[in-house]
């Protein structure tokens, strides 16, 4: 990106520059507290945040010292807050200093090179957009989709006609596994696994038959006593 950091404690000495990207580097001083800053005192701070949610120092039956802690805290995070954003402010209104560590160690951002040509890939950046537009629709139509809704969309143009044989009809049709515990869909009365017809009764409220496509209004169990189970509304 054609950027580095300058010490503008060092450009305050030098008065008026004839570009205004002339300067020194930061120092050594200066970039072992810009890692300590940005790294470890990131690191702290979220280690010390999840200890006292953890130990629950903010409960109104902690001892005080905790409690104490825990309002320390929250006023520290509410103040860094404040100063991040009236930093923010400054920062567009000035064009120096992006955040805190940077005002504070007066490390500024400038061009290495006032001349050179910044080389812009834009057949990368459009695959980038596709794939990216691809991915939102593909997030936004597959929880609209199950594998029950496919095959009942895709039974028609099926080739084979015969498919619903007699080993079909009794497997379960949503884990293909012969029913240990089978019970019938009404009113169609396909037999189901009672684990997964009970399962997709309760997660979808107007579930219809894997096979048929009919509404399914109760259950039934497959062994000739008349124990009909209503499907609960949610």
């Amino acid at each position: 990106m054609n950027l580095r950091y300058r010490d503008e404690r060092a450009m305050e000495t030098r008065g008026k520059v004839r570009t205004g990207l002339e300067g020194p580097g930061l120092t050594v001083a200066q970039k072992i507290w810009y890692c300590v800053a940005t790294v470890g005192g990131q690191y702290i701070w979220a280690r010390l945040q999840s200890f006292s949610a953890f130990r629950r120092w903010g409960d109104s039956e902690q001892r005080s010292f905790a409690r104490r802690a825990w309002m320390l805290i929250q006023r520290i995070e509410g103040l860094h807050k404040a100063a991040s954003f009236c930093n923010l402010l400054i920062f567009l209104y000035t064009g120096r200093y992006r955040n805190l560590i940077e005002r504070a160690l007066r490390a500024r951002l400038v061009y290495g090179n006032p001349n050179m040509n910044r080389a812009v890939s834009f057949e990368y950046m459009n695959r980038q957009l596709v794939w990216n537009e691809f991915s939102e629709m593909l997030l936004l139509l597959l929880p609209l989709l199950n594998s029950s809704s496919v095959r009942n969309f895709l039974r028609p143009f099926s080739k084979d006609k015969s498919s619903s044989s007699a080993d079909d009809d009794t497997a379960c049709p949503i884990c293909l596994a012969n029913p240990t515990i089978p019970f019938l869909a009404l009113p169609c009365q396909h037999r189901y696994c009672y684990y997964c017809l009970r399962t997709r009764c309760a997660a979808v409220a107007s579930f219809r038959c894997s096979r048929c496509s009919e509404p399914v209004t109760a259950m039934q169990r497959h062994s000739g006593v008349s124990n009909v189970i209503p499907k609960k509304d949610h």
